[in-house]
């Protein structure tokens, strides 16, 4: 006796009705969008508000340092960041690099 005899449907589940995988979330691109959009409507902006925040404009107490940090932050999305990383091995023989490709 199969699924469809006893009046069941076949697939009771949603697997397999989402996204594909790797797909991206409508939702999580829309707000990317508007994002970079508010960036580049506000980036002539960038430098006056550093500068307020800096000498303190607006009844706050001048921070450099505050606006620094801002700063770097802000190009933090611009500039990728690098990773770190480190060799080891004897310091009193060569490094050895082996590049391996598979097909």
């Amino acid at each position: 006796m199969n699924k469809l005899e006893v009046g069941k449907p076949e697939n009771l589940t949603n697997r397999g009705r989402g996204r594909p995988k790797g797909a991206t979330n409508k939702s999580t691109v829309i707000v990317r969008e508007v994002i970079a959009s508010f960036a580049d409507e506000n980036a002539h902006k960038l430098q006056q508000w550093l500068d307020d925040v800096a000498e303190g404009i607006g009844g706050n107490r001048p921070d450099p340092a505050k606006a620094a940090d801002l700063y770097l932050r802000a190009i933090e999305y611009h500039i990728p960041k690098l990773a770190r990383t480190e060799v080891s091995g004897n310091p009193n023989q060569p490094i050895q690099h082996v590049v391996t490709w598979a097909k």
